[in-house]
């Protein structure tokens, strides 16, 4: 288990070991949510590694992390624990076939740990060998209002309460992320719980950086023109603009088809590794592409 960084810049050292570049306000702002204990909150379109930050800090820092997808209709069974009813009744089989089922310690035992199943948030507050866990709450703009009032316990005082045994707090509160691509806004009273960052798309130079350690086989000449192109690509009016994970993605993409620089085939022949909706790819397949790729080549050319 790594220790918890004690600045800015050791924060920001700490993502690198993970391949995560970030600038400094995203650094300043995880730094401060580790120090503080306070959640982090991160907003942003999809794809410019908002989630990426909680796997690299889960593996920086040697803590588990315990995702928690959000989706419209999301309850406290899916995220906090149900009872296996299964086993429970299984066991009740069993005890009045053996003729020992007394009323009282059989509904004891039925509702005991031993019967509990565990989901993320009742994960998260219970003790971990390895140091309290990265809690990511992904994508929590797509719940509804109920839940978010019901994570509001739960950040405030990191615990959660199941009637049969009580309020379970946390020893030590788990590091927690949550993300939103803000599909609808995030109620305040749970933004000011958590430290708030958004997480915009990178400059050129920063998703250079990125793409130098995400896909270093790929040539500095042929990384150079596929961020030119996807920043250029980016001022587009498209139902759904690429983010960095298709920046990689695609390179990735180029690479395996040994491609050594970009062209206007090239491009048409593998935007779906670059855009996921056939309308943004109708339209700049073939004279849009080249016209893009001719524009960034000029950004990258020398004075």
């Amino acid at each position: 288990m790594t220790a918890i960084p004690t600045s800015i810049d050791e924060t920001i050292s700490l993502l690198e070991t993970q391949n995560y570049i970030c600038g400094r306000a995203l650094g300043t702002v995880a730094f401060l949510a580790l120090r503080l204990n306070k959640p982090l909150f991160l907003e942003g379109e999809a794809g410019v590694g908002k989630t990426e930050i909680a796997r690299a800090l889960s593996a920086a820092l040697g803590r588990r992390l315990i995702r928690l997808q959000c989706y419209e209709g999301l309850d406290t069974s899916s995220a906090v624990y149900e009872w296996n009813f299964t086993a429970q009744m299984v066991a009740i089989r069993t005890a009045e076939a053996s003729g020992e089922a007394d009323r009282q310690s059989l509904q004891e035992e039925l509702f005991s740990g031993n019967f509990l199943i565990r989901r993320p948030l009742l994960e998260a507050m219970e003790p971990h060998a390895e140091g309290p866990p990265v809690l990511l709450i992904d994508e929590v703009d797509r719940t509804d209002e109920p839940f978010e009032a019901f994570l509001l316990e739960a950040l405030s005082d990191y615990q959660v309460t199941i009637p049969e045994l009580g309020t379970i707090r946390a020893a030590e509160p788990p590091i927690v992320v949550l993300t939103s691509n803000r599909t609808r806004e995030v109620h305040d009273a749970l933004k000011r719980r958590c430290l708030y960052h958004w997480v915009d798309y990178p400059d050129f130079g920063r998703e250079m950086e990125i793409l130098r350690a995400r896909v270093p086989v790929a040539t500095e000449t042929l990384s150079a023109e596929v961020v030119a192109f996807v920043q250029g690509l980016r001022t587009e009016d498209l139902f759904k603009k690429p983010g960095v994970a298709e920046t990689i993605d695609w390179a990735r993409c180029l690479v395996a088809l040994d491609t050594v620089a970009l062209s206007p085939e090239v491009i048409s022949d593998t935007l779906g590794g670059l855009l996921k909706y056939q309308d943004d790819i109708a339209r700049i397949a073939g004279g849009e592409a080249a016209r893009i790729l001719d524009e960034a080549r000029r950004r990258l050319a020398p004075a």
